[in-house]
């Protein structure tokens, strides 16, 4: 493992925009298939967006109004499906990625959606959980002409959880009179979540992890990972790693980093986590820069964060044999480039976090059925749409002779290129 950077060393990522990446791997797959510039304008524009602006009543009284988005880029193979976040960070070109990227993601894992995203630019920690109550009912009660199980059905994504999708569809629930359960997913599993949707996005990653690890002869009985973000996604997938036989060695959060040469105690962190709010101050492992966890030279990289943290300033100093994205977009079309030049295995976000979105969908066929599924059904489905969805994948890769993500990227625009041409044009 590489020695400990001092915070600041590393450059931070340049301003990007996580829209003009998106682009950028659609228009690279439509010179792949072939396709004219009038199916590149139609798979690359929103079908639907709305902006709503959504006041809230503090509990002191005070009034604030933020700024919400819900964008719902395409619905040819069935009704859009996205998560909801809440982000000081949130943008409407970030909203617009997210839900193409979700748009290939769900014809790639062939689920028969659309992809769409919501945001709110609010920073959810600083609110308390009756001001962020007031909010979701009010953004779910501005965009509700535009959801439904059949029509666009939410999910949580960062600063979202179980709780905001309650809130989410009791609003909707009360506004058409009967409970709608299929409304969102991601929900408690007592107002009909399901089993194994808390960990789906991570067991994916997991299963993909494992897959690439072994397309590039490594055993995964110590193997060496680092995981950017221990969030919803990095904090299972390195539990999962762990009890595979990885040594994840280093460990980051929004607040820093800690790192352990011989491996990261992950149960012990994990309580640490729940009890302080932070991997900083753990006692089993050496604080490190949040920016140096990148450059480690591991058998593994997850990151598990925010979009474009590889980019041209830092991707050259990645010594990671392989890279799974469990967050989406994180690697920019010029990190791309060097990473491929430097032979690293890339298993890209539409493949490799796409275990969430198969649960998500999981739920929904549960709760349109009234009929619940136990966990080790919901594992051993979500195992072979992973499974099935890699070796898609690599094969087409080697057919094609490009990257993962190029090969990925085409595979599930040319599905939905032909749902827009099997449909028709109306009028």
């Amino acid at each position: 493992m590489t020695a400990v950077l001092e915070p600041g060393t590393v450059a931070d990522a340049p301003a990007s925009n996580p829209l003009d990446d998106a682009r950028a791997q659609l228009a690279a797959a439509i010179d792949v298939l072939g396709y004219d510039q009038s199916m590149h304008q139609l798979l690359g524009t929103p079908r639907r967006e709305v902006t709503v602006s959504i006041p809230l009543r503090r509990d002191n009284g005070d009034i604030e109004v933020f700024t919400g988005h819900r964008v719902q880029h395409n619905f040819s193979r069935g009704p859009a499906k996205g998560g909801l976040r809440y982000s000081p960070d949130v943008t409407l070109d970030e909203v617009r990625a997210l839900a193409m990227w979700m748009t290939w993601k769900c014809a790639l894992l062939d689920v028969p959606y659309g992809g769409a995203k919501g945001g709110v630019r609010i920073d959810p920690r600083h609110y308390s959980p009756a001001e962020l109550e007031r909010v979701t009912r009010r953004y779910t009660s501005e965009i509700s002409p535009l959801i439904g199980p059949e029509r666009d059905i939410p999910a949580p994504d960062i600063g979202t959880d179980e709780r905001t999708m309650a809130w989410l569809m009791d609003t909707y629930s009360v506004q058409q009179g009967h409970t709608v359960l299929g409304v969102t997913t991601g929900k408690p599993l007592s107002l009909g979540g399901s089993l194994g949707r808390a960990t789906a996005t991570s067991r994916g990653v997991a299963h993909v992890a494992f897959a690439a690890l072994g397309d590039r002869g490594i055993a995964l009985h110590g193997a060496t990972a680092a995981v950017q973000g221990f969030g919803k996604v990095g904090r299972y997938a390195a539990r999962f790693l762990a009890e595979a036989g990885l040594e994840v060695v280093a460990v980051s959060d929004q607040y820093g980093a800690v790192a352990a040469e011989a491996g990261l105690d992950i149960p012990a962190l994990e309580q640490h986590v729940d009890a302080t709010g932070s991997v900083l101050d753990f006692a089993g492992g050496d604080v490190l820069d949040g920016a140096a966890l990148l450059e480690l030279e591991v058998d593994l990289l997850v990151p598990a964060a925010v979009e474009g943290v590889l980019h041209g300033g830092n991707t050259g100093r990645v010594r990671a044999k392989v890279i799974v994205e469990g967050a989406n977009g994180p690697t920019t079309p010029e990190a791309d480039e060097v990473l491929r030049q430097a032979d690293v295995l890339v298993a890209p976000d539409i493949l490799a976090n796409a275990g969430g979105v198969v649960v998500s969908y999981f739920e929904w066929v549960q709760a349109n059925q009234a009929f619940w599924w136990s966990s080790d059904e919901v594992e051993a489905r979500l195992a072979t749409r992973m499974d099935l969805a890699w070796q898609s994948v690599t094969a087409h890769a080697r057919r094609l002779g490009v990257p993962l993500r190029a090969a990925a990227t085409a595979l599930a625009v040319e599905r939905v290129a032909q749902a827009h041409q099997q449909r028709g044009l109306y009028p």
